[in-house]
């Protein structure tokens, strides 16, 4: 990857330049996976296809999710992924040498790594598309989503599952407004945060009127008729703001992007200085160790899975130290 600016056009394919569909806006480039993964077959649990994850039952209305379990011990982690992306770009990293080559699965990827040390959960939002290019079977729902519905249905499939916590959340981008409303509406099974170049609500602050209002125009313009996942950047910000603040600081890593990359939005100017100061700003929010030196642009699971993996760690062992 030549830097962060390289990006995901429309949240179709997951690939390596995660950059900016990641946030939910659209790509000004694009690039296709070549598929290097076995392809994989959704199986109902128990199911022995050679796919870790299955579909969980969501309860009444029919609907599944698509849910991945590894490891053991506690806490477990929970990895949500940024806008369009499902589960398994956690399972899979990007090669400098041959970036154009797209993603590949990888035992050095950021949930088998964090298998190895306690347990680990990655799961498919409705409107995610897979590494291979094909759409979740998580069961399709309206769109656009907010931060508070993607809560409700992470909290559902664990549940569901049976997974009870307690939680060390994991957020990239778009996933960082799920996992902050998360720990603040349910503080008592959260043991700990990571964000990874996460979004947050400061960005309605610390990107001019202009530049907000044409980032939502520009996810307003999505093409939803095919069923992709829209966030809800307003909503989700009221969301946030209205929610209970957590009552005392959890062990947490805010881990934010050096190679400078752009939301392309409109006239006026770079969103990068926004972006870098709205990540300080959630960084001081959450009183964490703010790692500004990564080596990567958005992308920093897929660029840099040993750095979000030891960071993982590192909330996981303070997390076991309360």
């Amino acid at each position: 990857m030549s830097g962060g600016g390289q990006v995901l056009a429309g949240a179709v394919t997951v690939v390596a330049t995660l950059a900016l569909a990641a946030c939910g806006g659209p790509a000004a480039t694009k690039a296709t996976a070549t598929p290097t993964a076995t392809p994989t077959a959704t199986v109902s649990p128990g199911g022995t296809s050679g796919d870790p994850s299955h579909l969980v039952p969501m309860g009444g209305g029919g609907r599944r999710i698509r849910l991945e379990c590894r490891g053991t011990g506690s806490p477990t982690v929970v990895l949500v992924s940024g806008t369009g992306g499902a589960g398994d770009e956690w399972t899979h990293v990007v090669d400098p040498a041959t970036p154009a080559a797209g993603l590949k699965p990888s035992a050095a990827a950021v949930l088998p790594t964090v298998a190895s040390f306690t347990r680990v959960c990655a799961y498919d939002r409705p409107g995610t598309t897979r590494t291979d290019g094909k759409p979740t079977s998580s069961t399709p729902v309206s769109q656009p989503t907010t931060a508070r519905a993607g809560v409700r249905d992470l909290r559902a499939v664990l549940s569901a599952a049976g997974e009870h916590g307690p939680f060390v959340l994991v957020g990239a981008s778009w996933g960082a407004m799920i996992a902050e409303l998360f720990a603040r509406t349910d503080f008592p099974r959260v043991s700990g945060l990571v964000t990874v170049d996460g979004a947050s609500p400061y960005l309605r602050d610390t990107l001019t009127p202009a530049q907000w209002s044409d980032w939502m125009h520009k996810i307003e313009a999505t093409d939803q008729g095919k069923g992709l996942e829209v966030p809800d950047y307003e909503a989700s910000v009221a969301e946030i703001g209205s929610a209970p603040a957590m009552p005392h600081p959890l062990p947490a890593v805010v881990l934010t992007s050096d190679k400078p990359w752009d939301l392309a939005i409109g006239d006026s100017g770079s969103t990068w200085p926004a972006w870098l100061a709205a990540q300080d700003d959630l960084a001081r929010e959450l009183h964490a160790r703010h790692v500004t030196d990564t080596d990567s642009g958005h992308g920093i699971a897929v660029e840099r899975p040993r750095l979000v993996a030891d960071a993982v760690r590192e909330v996981v062992d303070e997390a076991r130290k309360q």
